[in-house]
């Protein structure tokens, strides 16, 4: 029995050591992108007409003061907002209306999308409300998204600006090469198709509320920028953003080509990417809210999660277990009777994760929460390895009240 204990000891040790490696690798891709970050440029020429499009169901939290922020916009082209909705009946109709009121001078239109085109009852209502938009450029966020005065302008200069960047103590790279001069890396060819901007999550109260934004700071966008940094660049969209045009969209087979399809964030840039357009993202970090869950709640929403990225990046999603530095770490302490060595090793794992968590979270993503509820980390961990389990267990998932069976990303009704 010696060597099975010892076996799972030297397993246990190895998964933790591979979290490290993980974890060192995170601070690397982080300190890219602020370096890139910090050498953007706004693309010069007129700013093009934008038509943000905003398919609502319902009363978020935080909802009318993230509309609110859309209205405010200093940019010196034109925007409209467009919203969509299932039914005029719906309460998110009297929040639109109360906008116009207050923001005469912004364009605002109302879509009743009357048909249902797919179990993405989302990006049904999008291919409605796409013909109804003025502009070529379209951005498209979900309703509860909050941003700053300066939003429009920084999304919008990934289109030009991004294309061209400044690397400090260094040339310029040529446009539209697809590299970086100052570092060699490759991202992408091509003209840019996407642009989408990091997130933080607001919570609104509750344990659950705050893993979750924790989670979103220090675990999911980390891996973004690992995803960046070893892939040359993002071929995926995050949903706090989605800045294309309608050619682009168009060479994809628009949105109808994606009504059944649960991450349509991920499958649009996916997509996009596929079709030879550079997918940016641009250093404008935007909120969303996070509600106060129940246990029920907060555990349909991480496995939607888990079992949406396990159907996008299959083979990522399998190496995504020993990023779970923490609970590896604490279960190799409990095999080996709390031995000296997994002192060593746990203290090495939890100096590289608060590394982690404070460098995006807090230095990228200015997020102040992670501070506040640091001390949730491990515990956010567990869950984390818990939900990354579970996900392999079936198929069946849970967005807003409909359950859903998820083959290969694509939803099919209960």
């Amino acid at each position: 029995m010696d060597w099975i204990v010892a076996v799972v000891q030297g397993v246990l040790a190895l998964l933790t050591l591979c979290g490290v490696a993980y974890g060192l690798i995170a601070l690397w891709s982080a300190r890219d992108f602020e370096r890139a970050s910090r050498g953007e440029v706004a693309g010069a020429g007129e700013a093009p007409g934008v038509s943000i499009l905003k398919p609502v169901r319902g009363v978020d939290a935080r909802m009318y003061a993230g509309l609110v922020s859309h209205c405010v916009q200093e940019y010196s082209g034109e925007f409209e907002l467009v919203f969509g909705v299932s039914s005029l009946e719906d309460a998110a109709v009297r929040e639109v209306a109360r906008l116009r009121v207050e923001f005469p001078g912004v364009s605002i239109r109302l879509v009743e999308c009357t048909e249902r085109l797919g179990a993405s009852g989302k990006m049904s209502n999008l291919v409605q409300m796409l013909p109804e938009a003025r502009f070529e450029h379209v951005i498209v966020n979900d309703s509860d998204i909050r941003v700053s005065p300066k939003y429009l302008e920084r999304v919008m200069a990934g289109f030009g600006g991004m294309g061209e960047k400044q690397i400090p103590g260094g040339n310029d790279s040529k446009k539209g090469n697809g590299k970086d001069e100052g570092d060699g890396e490759n991202y992408g060819g091509g003209e840019v198709g996407l642009v989408t901007v990091p997130y933080v999550g607001r919570a609104e109260g509750g344990l659950w509320s705050k893993l979750e934004a924790l989670g979103i700071s220090t675990d999911f966008m980390p891996g973004v920028l690992v995803a960046r940094k070893l892939e040359g660049g993002i071929r995926f969209g995050l949903g706090s953003t989605l800045a294309t045009t309608k050619t682009a969209l168009a060479a994809i087979g628009g949105f109808e080509a994606m009504v059944d399809q649960l991450a349509d964030d991920y499958e649009l840039g996916a997509r996009l990417s596929a079709a030879g357009y550079r997918v940016e993202l641009v250093r404008e970090v935007v909120e969303t809210s996070v509600p106060a869950y129940t246990l029920r709640g907060f555990c349909e929403h991480q496995l939607r999660w888990a079992r949406s990225t396990r159907d996008s990046r299959r083979w990522g999603y399998v190496g995504l277990g020993v990023t779970y530095v923490l609970p590896w770490s604490m279960a190799a302490m409990v095999a080996s009777g709390f031995a000296l060595w997994s002192f060593s090793l746990f203290s090495m794992a939890l100096l590289v994760r608060v590394s982690v968590a404070l460098t995006a979270g807090v230095g990228i993503l200015r997020d102040g929460q992670v501070l506040r509820d640091i001390v949730w980390l491990p515990l956010r961990d567990c869950f984390g390895l818990f939900f990354w389990v579970w996900s392999y267990a079936g198929d069946e998932i849970v967005w807003r009240g409909e359950r859903f069976r998820l083959r290969r990303g694509v939803l099919e009704k209960q």
